[in-house]
């Protein structure tokens, strides 16, 4: 899917960072070139050793291009830039990265011509797509997600890309401000009596003029927020293990009661909105309570539903303020 990665298996992704040391004295410069090298092990259990904090980093996937802004890298090239924009300019492009391809099929070519210091990718990335970037410059895999904590998952993986780059102290405060608007949230829902309220976060779109509904159950990220923002998660389907995500149909969504329906679509995709568009004359959806009551809410366009903690504190901002209108 245009807006999806695969899923992938759960691998534990740990950081550890080590001085390189000699038999003999160095001088000071090599003092200090060994005082800055990094080792870590990334999600895939890969050693990743780098002379020190990378500069020039590429990022195969958005989830991970939208942290390195976030920690201040601006990305020398970046998987589907087009794709990047449409879908994630809550957390803009400061640059005019290289275009480096698609998201599940980067150019090795495009790459090795950038000469990276670091590559970025998720494991959702084909392996031996990872094992031919290796050739071309050191590889950081991160865990694309985890519906046993997909929260704790998305600050891992910032922790993580912070350390290979010496972005540490920006790290943890962007994981303060998000927080802090969490909290935010969370108390002006609250105060305008939604605390515990229902709601069903959705996704849509058309292929072959059927409309095809992705719901996020507690185990998406954005599942996740919502419940720390203390509403309650309506959809009763299972998601994958990965991203939380299920699947369903415009009759499924009968199953869902006196329910706050929210979702994102986009203007520049013509098939991401069925719900204000191919469903409004559809006598199922017509019929549905939430939709009857008026609270179905579409969120501003370019809110990245898989992104770090810029997106999220914009769904979190855009969510408050179309409940508590």
């Amino acid at each position: 899917m245009r807006r999806l990665p695969l899923t992938a298996p759960l691998v534990t992704a740990a950081a550890l960072l080590l001085a390189a040391c000699g038999t003999t004295e160095p001088a000071a410069d090599d003092a200090k070139e060994s005082a800055e090298a990094i080792t870590l092990t990334d999600a895939s259990g890969a050693k990743v050793e780098l002379d020190g904090p990378a500069k020039k980093v590429v990022g195969t996937e958005w989830n991970v291009v939208e942290q390195l802004i976030s920690l201040g890298v601006d990305p020398v090239g970046v998987a589907d830039v087009k794709g990047y924009k449409t879908w994630d300019s809550a957390v803009p492009l400061k640059n005019e990265p290289k275009d480096i391809g698609t998201r599940g099929e980067p150019s090795m070519d495009t790459i090795a011509a950038l000469q990276p210091d670091l590559i970025v990718a998720t494991t959702d990335l084909q392996p031996n797509a990872v094992k031919q970037l290796r050739k071309v410059a050191p590889v950081l895999e991160v865990k694309s997600a985890d519906a046993a904590d997909p929260v704790g998952r998305m600050l891992a993986n910032l922790d993580l890309i912070a350390e290979a780059t010496g972005t540490t102290e920006r790290a943890t405060t962007l994981k303060k401000d998000f927080d802090a608007t969490l909290a935010e949230g969370k108390k002006a829902l609250a105060d305008a009596g939604l605390d515990g309220a229902e709601i069903a976060f959705a996704d849509g779109y058309v292929n072959a003029n059927q409309v095809s509904v992705r719901p996020y159950t507690s185990g998406s990220l954005i599942g996740g927020v919502n419940e720390r923002l203390g509403l309650k998660n309506a959809w009763k389907l299972e998601g994958d293990e990965a991203y939380g995500l299920a699947a369903t149909d415009v009759e499924g969504l009968t199953d869902l009661g006196e329910v706050q329906f929210v979702y994102i679509g986009n203007d520049d995709d013509a098939s991401s909105d069925p719900f204000g568009k191919e469903l409004a004359g559809n006598s199922v959806w017509k019929s549905l309570p939430f939709v009857k009551s008026g609270d179905v809410h579409r969120l501003d366009d370019g809110i990245w539903m898989f992104g770090g903690t810029g997106s999220m504190e914009a769904y979190t901002d855009a969510l408050v303020a179309a409940l508590t209108k």
